[in-house]
């Protein structure tokens, strides 16, 4: 099992969770991170340090976001590591828990 991303990581990109990482499995996008599943050890560390409660356990992540399961796997080849805490986006605040922001990235964004 490994942990994953979802939309509530987009547009806010929050990154307390990169600093507790162990191994370094946050990949960076401009928008949001994924998990690299193959780099996850499962530790769980991630979890608690997100402050929209954007990560799931892969056995836990919602019906209605399943998608980003492949998502996080897909991107995480393509996506540069992440190993140190940055600031949020500047409008994260106004972006968190508001739903379905996967439909506002553009084709770009997820390549």
């Amino acid at each position: 099992m490994t942990f994953v991303v979802t939309d509530n990581c987009i547009r806010c990109k929050h990154t307390d969770c990169v600093e507790v990482c162990p191994v370094d499995c946050f990949r960076e996008g401009e928008q949001f991170l994924v998990i690299d599943p193959d780099e996850c050890i499962d530790c769980n560390l991630c979890v608690p340090e997100c402050p929209v409660d954007a990560i799931y356990a892969e056995d836990d992540v919602p019906k209605d976001q399943q998608q980003f399961i492949e998502l996080n796997a897909t991107l995480a080849k393509k996506w540069p590591a992440i190993t140190a805490k940055k600031d949020a986006l500047p409008d994260a605040k106004a972006w968190a828990n508001k739903p379905n922001k996967l439909a506002t990235l553009s084709e770009e964004e997820l390549s």
